[in-house]
């Protein structure tokens, strides 16, 4: 007995380890890459490629002192046969690279949800992901074939996506392997027994309930926002790295170019024990709330589980489905306007910083690091204030959302003549030191927000399906999140300002807050357990039967 314990302990690290090791591995592309270098590369090589408006005959390059120095004129690039900002051109490139996740993710699904084919997604969609940002060590601006780079960009996204959506559905199993919940499960169960031999009085029941979800809820938290600061971390340490090139080279394309294929290097390379640790099958105890897998009898094939992950898509977003598991509807419906608002607010702040106040890339590095500096610092400091004043997951989401809404309000003031003609020396969001502190704020926050919403919704969705209802969280994600940018993108071409997208962004946040006030979470879990229970149950009438995947070397039950 004693023996087994140390083996399922020591297996229980070795997976939390390689959960770990992917989360450093990726984090840092989504931090160095996502969040700094590509937007800005981006727009860096349509300006290469670019000339100034309105006569577009002066090339964008040979009049950069000029444009540093007069916020009226704006350099356009032709693709095509249509004149885009170049700010537009990359945050276009990007909507469309989330478009593309969306889909891939939706069809992936299904695919996820088989245990021998979770971890060969994964590492496939991590290196698709590394390889499109290490190929932009080879594409320079002055190539004819320059537009790859948006090819390149949206390959990039889409394997970091998709990959995540591989790696967020280890995490239930990785809560329930942790020794705190072992000990509450078998306390439950300890309990139940009891209540049978006591003929079914269960006066206490509630108790022990309580304590071994509360303990769920620890230790998904707990992972989550660890692997959350250690991927910051990560991205800090790769930031401060590409400091030195990005000055020496004053800020070149071939620097921004080189930050975002060393990040891709970085993940490529940590990924690899990554591979080597997280568990090949699906490697769960069998305990209440485990991973039940649902199957036809059918053999299993790569195309049947694509056309079925958009079938059963079809079928989760049916009204039925709808109302039977309505709290995890109305946290979906805020998480899409969420999701959208604070990536949309990620991927438009350095754009912002370099075509509305002018800031040179290493100062925009800084930007970059102060953000998850501060989600580090958050991902410590609100689960403290959390137990402080007793707030639920749910309330501290809304507090997030309150908060990160006065950023983008905060820039609105900057149309204000007084901020705007520079009758004051700071305020409006006009200065790069504005720029530094809100980025900080910001990540203060976005990196508890990421946390506390991915473990929330853990407890919203039918136990067995993770990979699905993971899968659909980032569908929810990802078809809101093109959006956003799109629509910034469109609000620069039009108004020649990317500063009045911060209305937009400040109605977006707000108008999920009563979305997030129809949350019940117990009652959406009770409902989750339910849903699954009825779903098992009626295929065992029509004959079919339920797989439950056990680790190599247990006896099948």
């Amino acid at each position: 007995m004693t023996e087994t314990l140390i083996s399922e302990d020591r297996a229980t690290a070795r997976h939390l380890r390689g959960w770990l090791a992917y989360a450093f591995a990726s984090e840092v592309f989504a931090v160095v890459g996502l969040s700094v270098f590509l937007p800005i590369c981006l727009e860096q090589f349509a300006r290469d490629n670019g000339y100034l408006l309105p006569d577009k005959t002066v090339r964008c390059t040979s009049a950069a002192g000029l444009v540093a120095a007069a916020d009226e004129l704006r350099c356009a690039v032709k693709i095509g046969w249509v004149w885009i900002d170049t700010a537009s051109f990359s945050l276009y490139v990007f909507s469309t690279s989330v478009a593309l996740q969306a889909l891939t993710v939706i069809s992936m699904g299904g695919i996820a949800d088989h245990p021998p084919h979770r971890k060969p997604l994964l590492l496939f969609f991590a290196y698709l992901g590394s390889t499109c940002a290490i190929l932009f060590f080879v594409i320079s601006s002055s190539s004819p074939v320059w537009p790859v780079v948006g090819l390149l960009a949206c390959g990039a996204n889409v394997g970091f996506g998709a990959s995540l959506v591989a790696m967020n559905s280890y995490l239930p199993s990785l809560a329930r392997e942790s020794k705190e919940v072992r000990k509450a499960w078998d306390a439950l169960q300890h309990h139940r027994q009891q209540a049978d031999v006591d003929g079914g009085i269960t006066i206490t029941t509630a108790t022990p309930e309580e304590a071994y979800h509360a303990a769920i809820s620890r230790s998904t938290s707990k992972i989550s926002a660890f692997g959350i600061a250690l991927g910051y971390i990560a991205g800090i340490v790769l930031l401060f790295c590409t400091v030195v090139p990005v000055a020496k080279l004053h800020s070149s394309t071939f620097a921004l170019r080189l930050a975002i294929g060393m990040s891709g290097v970085w993940w490529a390379v940590i990924s690899i024990p990554a591979g080597l640790w997280l568990p090949s099958g699906s490697a769960l105890k069998i305990v209440e709330g485990a991973d039940l897998q649902v199957h036809d009898g059918a053999p299993w094939s790569f195309r049947r589980e694509v056309l079925a992950a958009w079938a059963r898509l079809g079928q989760m977003l049916r009204w039925r489905e709808i109302k039977r598991l309505r709290n995890t509807f109305w946290y979906l419906s805020a998480w899409f306007l969420l999701s959208d608002g604070f990536s949309t607010i990620t991927s438009t702040a350095v754009l912002f910083g370099k075509t509305a106040i002018h800031m040179p890339s290493s100062e925009l590095i800084l930007v970059g690091a102060l953000a998850p500096i501060g989600g580090i610092v958050g991902s410590l400091v609100w689960p403290v204030v959390q137990r402080w004043i007793g707030w639920s997951d749910l309330r501290m989401i809304k507090l997030f959302v309150v908060l990160v809404s006065f950023i983008p309000l905060y820039g609105c003031l900057g149309f204000l003549p007084i901020f705007r003609d520079g009758h004051l020396p700071f305020g409006g969001l006009t200065t790069p030191g504005e720029m530094y502190g809100l980025a900080f704020i910001f990540g203060l926050m976005y990196g508890a927000f990421q946390s506390y919403s991915r473990s929330l919704f853990s407890f919203l969705i039918p136990p067995g399906e993770e990979s699905r209802w993971y899968g659909l969280y980032s569908i929810t994600d990802k078809s809101s999140s093109f959006i956003g940018p799109l629509i910034v993108g469109l609000i620069s071409d039009v108004t020649g300002s990317i500063r009045n997208a911060f209305f937009f962004l400040t109605v977006l946040m707000w108008i999920s807050l009563p979305l997030l006030s129809h949350v019940d979470v117990l009652r959406g879990k009770e409902d989750a357990i339910s849903y699954i229970e009825e779903r098992q149950t009626g295929l065992r009438r029509e004959g079919e039967y339920v797989e439950i995947p056990v680790e190599d070397g247990e006896e099948s039950l």
